[in-house]
C-alpha cells in the first residue's frame, strides 16, 4: 500500500474592501467603480463626479490586486493627471505604491515609453522633444531652403505646421489635409508637400520628434513590433482613458493597440460635451466604442451635483434632440431654484446693458465676481459687452485671451484707420508698412525718416509714392508695398462716403485677409474677428467718433494694467473655453442664428449636432442662474438695420406651459421716471 502526502492550505479569507464604496458613492458611480474587468463605458453627464468615479475605480482596481505598474491612466492636461493621482493616493495610498502607476497625459506617456523602446524604429533613446518654438524654428528652416519666389505669399512655418499636426492627428496624409482644411493653398501644394517632408526628414536625420511625433511614433512601435506590443499589452493590466469623447483618431488607435486582447479598458467621457471636432476630435471614438468593443458594460451617471433642476431641464429638453447619443435625463441633487430666463433686446448694444446690469445688481445681493460668467460662439461677439463693462468699471477677464481690442490682428486693422484719420501717425505707418512681405523693424524706420523728408503738404499716397520714398523699399517687398498704396488711396479718398465698417472690409480684403490665412492657424478664425469688427464699426457714420470710441477701452486698459489687480473679475469666454468650469450665474448671450450657431457652423445633421451640444456645454456650466439672450437686430457694414431670427437652439425648445424658460421683457426707463 502506497503512502502520499496531502498538504493542507489555509483557508484563503475573501478580499474586504479597505474603502467604504457604497458610503462614498453614490448608486450609479458604485455600479461603475465595482465593474469587472472588460471593457467598460462610463457616460459621465455633467457635473455626475467624473472625476472622483474615476479615481475610486482605479483605487478599486488596486485593492483588487493590480499592480500600480500594471495600471495606465491617460488624461488630457497635466492638471488633472496630477490631481487624479492625488487622488488615488489618498484613497489607496496606504496599500499601492501610487507612484509606480504611469499617469498623464497621451503625450507623456507616450514619451516615456518611447524612452524605453524607441530603438526599435531607428531611433535613439536620447531623442529630443521639440518644444512647438523650436518645431517652429525648424520649419522655418526648411521653408527658407526652399528659395521660393516672393510674389506669392506662402504660408508662415505655423500654418504648414498646424497642417502637419492635423494629418498626424487625423491620421490622414498632409495632402489629405491640405485639400479638407487648407484648399485656399492648393496652387501651392507642390511646394507645401515638399516642405512637409523635408521637416520630417531633418528630423529624423536629427533624432529628434515633436509632440505629434510621440504619438505617431508610439503607433508605429506598436504596429511594426508585435514582440514589444505583446510587451506592453501584458504590462499593463488595465488602461484607463478620461474625457473619452475629445479623442481624435490617433488616440483612438493608440488606446486599442494597448489594450489588445486583454479588452481590459474602462473609458470616461460624455457624447454629449463632444464639442472640439475642429481640433480633431473624433466623436465616433465614444458613440461606436459599444461596435469596437462588443458586450463592454455601459454605466451612465446621470446625478448632477451642480446646477438646479431648472437649469437641468432646460439643458435635457436641448440634447434630447440629438439623434446621434447616449440617451440619458440629467437629475439634479440641489433644491430648486430660479427659472432660467430667456431675454430678447433690441440689439447688442442693449444686450450689454442688460448683462451689466445684471451682474452689478448680482453683486449687490452678495454673489461675487469671480462666480459670474458670461459666455457666447465667438469671442468677437463680446465687442459691445466689453465696452459696456468698461464704461461701467466692471473688471473683467477674457478667459484664454486678451481683450478684443488688444488682439494682434484687431490692433492691426486699427493702424490702417488710424493712419487714414492722421497720415502722420509714426506708430501706426510702422505697423502697417511692417505687414508688407519683405519690410522689417529697420525698414520701416528708414521709410518713416524719408516720409518726413518729404513736404509736409503732400497727401499720404503721394507722399508714398515718391521716388524718394520708392527707394527705401526693397526689391523683393515692391508688389506688397504697391498694394499698400493702392489700398490706402482707396480708404482715403477725399470726399469718400466709406463708412469705419466699409473701410474695415476693403482692409480685409485688399490683402490683410490672405494674410491672416498665411501667417495663423485655421481654428483661431481671426479673419471672423475681423469681419465682427467691420459688423460693430457700422454703426459709426465717421471714422473720428469710431477711433474715439476704442481709444476709450485703450485708455482702460491701460490703467488697469499700470495699476493694482482687481479683487475679482467678470469671466467672458467663448462656450469652447468653458468646458469643465462651472459659475454660479451664467450669462449666454448672442443666440441668435448666425451667432449660436455661426454661418456655416450647422451645414450638416452632425455638424448641427454638435452646436447643440455645445449649447448643452453652455447651460450646463451655470449652477444656480442662468439667463440666455439675443439681440432682435443689428446694424451691418453699410449702416441698415437687419432682422436677426432666434438660434433654432431656442426656437426647438418647448413652448407654453412645457417651456423650460421664463421670458424676460426689458424696460428702458429715464433718470425723469426715478430709476
Amino acid at each position: 500500500m502506497a503512502t502520499r502526502t496531502y498538504t493542507l492550505k489555509a483557508a484563503t479569507a475573501t478580499p474586504v474592501p479597505r474603502i467604504d464604496y457604497a458610503q462614498l458613492l453614490n448608486e450609479e458611480q458604485l455600479l461603475a467603480v465595482e465593474a469587472g474587468e472588460g471593457p467598460v463605458l462610463v457616460i459621465a453627464g455633467a457635473g455626475s463626479g467624473k472625476t472622483r468615479t474615476l479615481t475610486f475605480r482605479v483605487a478599486r482596481l488596486l485593492e483588487r490586486g493590480i499592480p500600480p505598474e500594471g495600471v495606465l491612466l491617460l488624461t488630457f492636461t497635466n492638471k488633472a493627471a496630477r490631481e487624479m493621482t492625488r487622488r488615488v493616493e489618498e484613497l489607496a495610498g496606504g496599500f499601492a505604491d501610487v507612484s509606480k502607476l504611469l499617469g498623464g497625459t497621451f503625450h507623456h506617456a507616450a514619451h516615456m515609453l518611447l524612452r524605453q523602446h524607441a530603438g526599435a524604429i531607428g531611433f535613439s533613446r536620447d531623442f529630443t522633444v521639440l518644444d512647438r518654438e523650436d518645431a517652429r524654428d525648424l520649419m522655418s528652416s526648411c521653408i527658407a531652403e526652399r528659395k521660393l519666389p516672393r510674389e506669392r505669399r506662402f504660408p508662415k512655418a505655423e500654418v504648414v505646421l498646424d497642417l502637419v499636426s492635423m494629418a498626424a492627428n487625423l491620421q490622414v496624409s498632409v495632402a489629405e489635409a491640405l485639400v479638407e482644411r487648407r484648399p485656399q493653398f492648393l496652387p501651392l501644394a507642390e511646394e507645401v508637400l515638399a516642405v512637409s517632408r523635408r521637416f520630417a526628414e531633418r528630423k529624423a536625420r536629427m533624432h529628434l520628434m515633436d509632440f505629434d511625433d510621440l504619438l505617431v511614433m508610439l503607433k508605429r512601435l506598436l504596429v511594426e513590433n508585435s514582440i514589444i506590443r505583446a510587451q506592453l499589452v501584458d504590462r499593463f493590466h488595465c488602461v484607463l482613458v478620461d474625457e473619452y469623447q475629445d479623442t481624435n483618431r490617433l488616440q483612438g488607435d493608440l488606446v486599442d493597440l494597448l489594450v489588445g486582447e486583454r479588452r481590459n479598458l474602462t473609458v470616461v467621457g460624455d457624447d454629449c460635451q463632444s464639442i472640439y471636432s475642429f481640433r480633431g476630435a473624433d466623436f465616433t471614438n465614444i458613440i461606436d466604442f459599444p461596435k469596437r468593443y462588443p458586450g463592454c458594460g455601459i454605466f451612465p451617471l446621470t446625478r448632477n451635483y451642480r446646477s438646479t433642476p431648472e437649469i437641468l431641464r432646460l439643458a435635457n429638453a436641448s440634447i434630447s434632440l440629438n439623434q446621434r447619443q447616449f440617451p440619458k435625463q440629467l437629475i439634479s441633487s440641489r433644491t430648486p431654484g430660479p427659472v432660467p430666463v430667456l431675454v430678447p433686446t433690441l440689439d447688442v448694444d442693449q444686450q450689454a446693458a442688460f448683462v451689466a446690469q445684471r451682474v452689478l445688481e448680482l453683486r449687490e445681493g452678495g454673489m461675487p465676481l469671480e462666480q459670474m460668467a458670461v459666455l457666447y460662439r465667438a469671442h468677437s461677439h463680446s465687442i459691445e459687452l466689453q465696452l459696456e463693462l468698461t464704461r461701467r468699471g466692471i473688471p473683467f477677464r477674457v478667459r484664454s485671451g486678451v481683450r478684443f481690442f488688444e488682439q494682434v490682428h484687431v490692433k492691426d486693422v486699427l493702424a490702417y484707420l488710424r493712419l487714414v484719420g492722421n497720415p502722420r501717425d509714426e506708430l501706426a505707418l510702422k505697423r502697417v508698412v511692417k505687414l508688407v512681405p519683405g519690410i522689417g523693424p529697420a525698414k520701416a524706420e528708414a521709410l518713416w525718416e524719408a516720409l518726413l523728408a518729404l513736404p509736409p503738404e503732400l497727401t499720404l499716397v503721394e507722399a508714398l509714392a515718391r521716388p524718394e520714398l520708392q527707394a527705401e523699399v526693397p526689391r523683393k517687398a515692391a508688389p506688397g508695398f504697391g498694394r499698400l498704396i493702392r489700398l490706402l488711396e482707396r480708404l482715403g479718398t477725399p470726399g469718400s462716403t466709406l463708412t469705419p465698417g466699409r473701410m474695415i472690409q476693403d482692409i480685409l480684403e485688399g490683402g490683410y485677409g490672405e494674410y491672416l490665412r498665411t501667417e495663423f492657424p485655421e481654428e483661431e478664425r481671426r479673419e471672423d474677428d475681423i469681419r465682427q469688427l467691420a459688423e460693430f464699426a457700422g454703426r459709426f457714420e465717421d471714422l473720428p467718433r469710431f477711433l474715439s470710441e476704442i481709444a476709450l477701452v485703450a485708455e482702460f486698459s491701460a490703467r488697469e494694467a499700470t495699476g493694482e489687480a482687481p479683487d475679482e473679475s467678470l469671466t467672458l469666454s467663448t462656450v469652447h473655453q468653458s468646458k469643465g468650469l462651472e459659475w454660479q450665474a451664467v450669462f449666454v448671450i448672442s443666440l441668435a442664428e448666425g451667432r449660436f450657431p455661426l454661418p456655416g457652423a450647422a451645414r450638416t445633421p452632425d455638424e448641427e449636432e454638435e452646436e447643440r451640444r455645445l449649447f448643452y456645454v453652455a447651460a450646463t456650466r451655470a449652477k444656480d442662474e442662468l439667463a440666455l439672450s439675443y439681440p432682435i437686430s443689428a446694424v451691418l457694414r453699410g449702416g441698415e438695420r437687419a432682422i436677426l431670427r432666434l438660434s433654432r437652439f431656442i426656437e426647438e425648445l418647448p413652448v407654453g406651459e412645457e417651456a423650460p424658460y421664463d421670458r424676460l421683457i426689458l424696460e428702458t426707463r429715464t433718470a425723469q421716471d426715478g430709476s
